[in-house]
């Protein structure tokens, strides 16, 4: 059903890298840890990660995004394209690094992360590019994901024409906000916060489900956008909106949580490629529900697979019993 879908994704990409390795020793230079490492990896971060999930899910992403003139900016094209996500929207801006994070993981457990950036917005031109190419290719595209990471690529001006031109060709907007412009996505068709930034946004808790409802509701007025889906960690997700008049409440099926990076990247882009083949919006976050528990089990940021993701279902369809993660 998702063969033959085609998303856009624009937003911040990175490039994560990862060194895993061992330690026995500490250094004779500092009191710090020495990480022999066994296996260096990279692969898509950010809204780039977004992309490589709707991949393995079978969608053909296209992905809109700025890199820089240098080794990262070069190694992430190169890496799209052994994957086969289409990076022809991937424009470069001179002067501008590419967000590179490397972590250092010992033992599976992260020792630390050293990242490569700037978070000052990007250019007009570079913007007014963005926009030419998803202006060029939107008759296209079956949805639109907005991936925000507070890197300078989703800026105030720019979100507005984006919605504007998904508005003008009917193609829903999906928006995976952070906290800079959190109250810009004004007519978004899906607005899908996490807890923390949805408490931030609004100053208050949202930890009983009572508190989660009443600042879901909140979310959805002052945004006036089709549907909320707020992700609540452990406790599973809520949505409300089309389709769901009053808040309801999606228990979390993940059964160990060893990471949960990447996490909002799958819980995204599973939504907007099962509403893209179909399904309704229940069912869209229920499988989003899913994905997210299997990539929380991983370690480090990996994407969720088509079969991983049936044989997660097919799972709690034969075991209805098993209980949340406490």
């Amino acid at each position: 059903m998702l063969a033959g879908r085609r998303i856009a994704v624009l937003g911040d990409v990175m490039l994560d890298r990862y060194h895993r390795g061992s330690v026995s020793r500490i250094s004779p230079e500092a009191p710090v840890p020495i990480v022999e490492v066994e296996e260096e990896v990279e692969y898509p971060g950010g809204a780039a990660n977004v992309g490589y999930n709707l991949a393995t899910l079978g969608v053909s992403p296209l992905l809109l995004g700025v890199v820089g003139d240098d080794a990262g900016g070069d190694y992430l094209r190169s890496l799209l394209h052994g994957l086969g996500i289409d990076a022809a929207g991937l424009v470069c801006e001179p002067g501008r690094p590419t967000t590179v994070k490397a972590r250092v993981i010992a033992h599976g457990q992260h020792i630390v992360r050293i990242d490569r950036e700037t978070k000052r917005a990007i250019s007009e031109q570079t913007q007014r590019q963005l926009l030419d190419i998803l202006s060029q290719q939107i008759a296209t595209l079956d949805a639109v994901i907005l991936q925000d990471y507070n890197k300078g690529v989703v800026g105030r001006a720019l979100i507005p024409q984006v919605i504007g031109i998904t508005q003008a060709h009917n193609v829903p907007v999906y928006v995976d906000p952070k906290s800079d412009n959190f109250f810009e996505y004004r007519g978004a068709t899906v607005f899908k916060p996490n807890r923390k930034e949805a408490e931030d946004a609004l100053g208050q808790r949202l930890i009983t489900q009572a508190e989660q409802e009443d600042g879901i509701r909140q979310l959805r007025q002052q945004l006036h956008c089709g549907t909320v889906v707020l992700t609540l960690s452990a406790d599973g997700m809520m949505l409300f909106g089309d389709e769901a008049p009053e808040p309801q409440l999606v228990p979390t099926r993940a059964l160990q949580v060893a990471d949960v990076s990447g996490a909002g990247d799958t819980v995204i882009a599973t939504l907007a490629a099962a509403r893209a083949a179909g399904a309704t919006l229940m069912e869209s976050v229920v499988l989003a529900n899913h994905a997210a528990g299997v990539v929380c089990e991983q370690i480090g940021t990996v994407p969720i697979y088509h079969d991983a993701l049936l044989q997660a279902l097919l799972h709690d369809l034969r075991h209805p019993e098993s209980e949340p993660i406490p």
